[in-house]
Order: structure tokens, then C-alpha cells, then sequence
């Protein structure tokens, strides 16, 4: 797989590795039925702790991203929308908030922003539903 890690970043090593599932779910790389590989061999190929995996693995399956079947494998779950339309939006916005603070922050002007999110949006698979 395609993995990697960055213990210089910022941002703890379990949560590196879920935004890069979640992203390769949402853009299309990874699709449901697909199998992940195992905490162990994810472990071996990222050089990190397999509770870091594990950590990982267990916050993707309660937010319905993954399925893990003992003895069988971890896989990408079906999608399911499993929070309302209100809650969804809500999570939503607290993201575009973070964003917004964040081009704020870089000297991003609207315009820019607009731009970039718009030449990202063509670039990723985003499903309609």
C-alpha cells in the first residue's frame, strides 16, 4: 500500500494514518470491500507501534469507515450515512471554519480560496450521493 508517515509533523502518527484512509476513501482509491492491510503489516511497512495502528483502525471503524472481521481482515465499509443531515453539516462547517482560519492565517484572499477549492473539487472524486 501506499501509506506514509511523518513523525516531524505535527500531527500524531494515528491520525496521519486515518486522514490518509479517509481521504483515499472520499477521493475513490480505496473502495468499499476493499481489504486493508492488517495492524501488523501496517505496522511493519510504516516502522510504527502496532497499538499506533490499532488506534487508528479502532477510530475508523467507530466512525463507520472500515469493517474488521477477527480472522478474515479489515475492510472498507459500505457507505452509510449514519448521523443525520443537521449533525453532518454542523461537522461540516466546523471544517470549512478551520479552513477558513487557516487561508486567513496563509494571506489567502476569497477569491483565492474560491479558486483553489474549486481546482481541488475537480480533482477529487467526490460522490453525489
Amino acid at each position: 500500500m501506499w501509506f506514509h508517515v511523518d513523525p516531524s509533523d505535527g500531527l500524531p502518527i494515528y491520525m496521519q494514518i486515518i486522514n490518509q484512509i479517509k481521504r483515499a476513501t472520499a477521493n475513490g482509491l480505496l473502495k468499499a470491500g476493499d481489504q486493508l492491510p492488517s495492524v501488523r503489516e501496517m505496522a511493519v511497512q510504516l516502522t510504527v507501534n502496532p497499538n499506533t495502528i490499532s488506534k487508528a483502525y479502532q477510530e475508523l471503524e467507530r466512525d463507520g469507515i472500515i469493517k474488521t472481521s477477527r480472522g478474515i481482515g479489515t475492510f472498507v465499509a459500505e457507505k452509510e450515512i449514519k448521523i443525520v443531515y443537521e449533525e453532518r453539516t454542523k461537522e461540516m462547517m466546523a471544517a470549512i471554519d478551520r479552513l477558513l482560519v487557516e487561508a486567513h492565517h496563509l494571506g489567502f484572499s476569497r477569491d483565492e480560496v474560491f479558486k483553489l477549492l474549486e481546482d481541488r473539487i475537480k480533482d477529487w472524486k467526490v460522490s453525489d450521493k
